[in-house]
Order: C-alpha cells, then structure tokens, then sequence
C-alpha cells in the first residue's frame, strides 16, 4: 500500500497543531498520504518537534537569511522538490508566497484559513468576527493563487458564535474544526476526487457550486 500514498509536504511557521491532525490521520491510515517532510521558515517553531517524533524528515529556512523573497521563495521550492510532493499544505505558514512559486505549484497547494471565505480574509480573524457581530464563524480550505486567502475554497466547517464569546473562546471552537476540516480535504486530495481545473474546484469530475461543508461532505463513490 506504501506506494500508492500519496507524497505531502507540510509548511509551517508555529506550533503546528493542524499538521499534529495530518499527522495523527496519516498515521491512523485514515488519509492515503504520507508527510515526507515538514518545512519551517522559523527556526525553533515547536511544529518542527512534532515532526521530528513521527519520523519526518525536517528543514529550517530562515526567511531572514534570505535579500528578498524571491530568493527565499526558490531555495523553498528547491527545498520542496527534493521530495517530489503531489501536495503542499500550508499550515499556518505566514508568509506571502511569490506568484512564480504559487505558479509552480498551482492545483496542488492547499492553505487553512480560520473563517468563512471570503469573509475576514488577513489576520486577527476572531477578534474581528466578534466585533462584526456575525452569528456563524469557522475555517476554510482553498486551493492557493495570488490573491491573499483569496484561492478558490473547497470545503469549510462552521461554528456558531454564542452571546458570550471571547476572542479565545471562538478561536478554541474554531481549532477543533479545524483538525477534522484539514485532514478531509486532504485525504480527498490524496484520493483523488478533489482537482482544480480552470480556476474551478471539481470533486469526482463535476465542478462544485458552492464550498463544500464538512458536516455534509458527501461519500467516496467507492464508498457507496
């Protein structure tokens, strides 16, 4: 089975909770992929340590090394290619990827975003979903472009927003859908059913109209 697995690359900048789901889902044999390395551009990132006790393969590059982001941009790519990925996550990367590098890995790069896209595109997600007033919050997977958490959305799960919510109360709920959102979309990925084509997100062959919900996902045809 080893080799119909399907070759991940996982880049972070922190603690690395969601590549800890991708993890925990790979090697459950619940998602057909193996994480063949994870990259962060922060050396220390506690994510590098979760790695390292499963048995991946680990790389450092300090952004701050590098003149520009060009030239940080191609030594990540270089980095990334040594492992012939089919799929990069990002996992709470935070950097702003170059267009060539979004190019080069166009259709098989997926980012998590804590809301509901296009709503609270950048940072600071919660805070400003609470103050917006909004009753229903939660994450989205996209595929990347070039427009900042603007690549088109897969799949989002949905949290309600209670009257008595804190910034860290929201972000908690949040996080917990998160593990669960991330992992199916890229074991879907890795199944094959999920692919991008023309700018359009298709699951088994047929475009989707709208992201698809977690809580609604329908079957693997070979499930049925």
């Amino acid at each position: 089975m080893g080799h119909d697995l399907l070759p991940v690359v996982v880049l972070i900048s922190g603690a690395g909770t969601n590549l800890q789901a991708l993890i925990d889902a790979a090697q459950a044999g619940t998602i057909p992929i193996r994480i063949a390395a994870v990259i962060s551009n922060r050396p220390g990132a506690p994510g590098l340590a979760r790695a390292e006790r499963a048995g991946i393969p680990v790389h450092t590059l300090d952004h701050t090394a590098y003149p520009d982001r060009e030239s940080f941009d191609e030594a990540l790519q270089a980095c990334i290619e040594t492992y012939d990925p089919g799929l990069v996550v990002l996992a709470g990367f935070m950097r702003i990827l170059t267009p060539g590098f979004v190019e080069h890995f166009a259709g098989r790069m997926l980012n998590i975003h804590p809301s509901l896209l296009p709503d609270f595109r950048g940072l600071r997600t919660h805070e400003r979903a609470l103050q917006a007033g909004i009753r229903e919050h939660g994450a989205s997977v996209h595929f990347v472009n070039n427009e900042l958490d603007g690549g088109p959305v897969i799949m989002q799960a949905r949290v309600p927003v209670l009257a008595d919510d804190t910034p860290e109360r929201l972000t908690a709920r949040v996080q917990a859908r998160e593990y669960e959102l991330y992992p199916k979309v890229v074991g879907m990925f890795g199944e094959g059913r999920l692919k991008l084509e023309d700018d359009q997100v298709r699951l088994d062959g047929r475009p989707i109209r709208a992201p698809l919900d977690l809580d609604t996902i329908p079957d693997s045809p070979r499930e049925k």
